[in-house]
């Protein structure tokens, strides 16, 4: 027996991952000294490697950095609603789009709270090289647990709380502001809102761009009631706001979706549209210019949304320097019939 086949082999990149308890890629950009590795895992690596006798040399740096040649695109809301609003059909064409020609395979998964731990568990044993997440509730412990491990991550929208995950997000502030602004250049005095959920940004910031915009006519902002991204919300949102004031003029809508909904009560409660309520709505998808009466809207370009986001991780994964932490596009109103 040669004295090659009696050496054991030494420790391979997988062996240091589950020691250090972090994901192939993780250690194969801590050994190359890349950036976006938490310190934590980082630590945990150079422990790991210390303690296997660990050496990349150069043929086991260039293993270290095989890929996967795979992202991901979370999607934080059940499935059902994914399939349905034409949000995240826009926002997949953007990603799609992105990834033409790159050779590189995409994975949707849907994500709810009791499957984060197994979610997390998959992304990080080397299937994906990086992902992006998109409609986030709350302060989500997705974004922090992927980025403990060393994943590349995008988000899609503002994230709440302090982060230092990038993200693209549209000008929901302005879009608010614009919607308001409008409003009252018709004329309208008596105006409400049915705003996003207060536990995402999206509608947090649209709605506080509404109120700038009302303030700065001296009018009321009080006429709030919160919906969550469908029809049948919108509807109840809509009835809520006509039963506090029945002399409501006018509504921001801070979704389509939620708008096709609340054009149906108030035609139960025999308000014409512009007429009595106008209406603005907020995503210019194809249910705003199919609406009875067409709706005007706050146009974010969602398939925008999805390159920018693809764009930004892949760059990251690239090594490229100085990208940007968070990425804003631009909104613009659409003037339609309902106002």
């Amino acid at each position: 027996m040669t004295e090659t086949a009696k050496r054991r082999p030494g420790p391979r990149i997988e062996e240091v991952a589950r020691v250090a308890g972090v994901s192939k890629s993780t250690v194969s950009r801590v050994i190359n000294q890349e950036p976006y590795v938490s310190a934590k895992a980082r630590e945990a690596v150079h422990a790991a490697i210390a303690e296997l006798g660990y050496s990349p040399n150069q043929a086991a740096r260039a293993l270290a950095g095989h890929r996967a040649n795979a992202i991901a695109l979370v999607v934080s809301e059940p499935t059902g609603r994914v399939l349905s609003d034409p949000f995240f059909a826009g926002v997949l064409r953007g990603v799609h789009s992105e990834l033409a020609g790159r050779h590189v395979q995409l994975l949707l998964m849907m994500s709810q709270p009791a499957d984060t731990g197994d979610l997390v568990a998959y992304l990080s044993s080397g299937h994906v090289d990086g992902a992006l997440l998109v409609s986030l509730h709350g302060e989500d412990p997705l974004v922090a647990m992927l980025h403990e491990i060393g994943l590349p991550v995008v988000v899609g929208g503002r994230p709440l709380g302090s982060t230092s995950v990038p993200f693209v997000d549209a000008d929901n502030f302005t879009g608010g502001l614009e919607a308001a602004r409008h409003l009252v250049s018709l004329g309208r005095k008596r105006i409400g809102t049915v705003a996003g959920p207060k536990d995402m940004a999206v509608g947090a910031d649209r709605l506080s761009g509404f109120r700038r915009g009302l303030g700065e006519a001296k009018i009321g902002a009080d006429l709030v009631a919160h919906a969550d991204f469908t029809p049948e919300s919108g509807a109840r949102a809509m009835a809520e706001l006509l039963d506090q004031a029945p002399d409501l003029d006018a509504v921001f809508v801070a979704a389509d979706i939620m708008a096709v909904g609340a054009l149906q009560t108030l035609h139960l409660r025999g308000k014409r549209v512009p007429d009595d309520v106008a209406v603005i709505g907020f995503d210019d998808s194809v249910l705003a210019s199919t609406a009875t009466p067409p709706l005007t809207t706050v146009r974010q370009d969602v398939e925008e949304l999805g390159r920018t986001m693809t764009w930004r991780l892949l760059a990251e994964l690239a090594g490229e320097s100085g990208l940007p932490p968070s990425l804003l596009l631009p909104t613009s109103l659409v003037r339609r019939a309902s106002a």
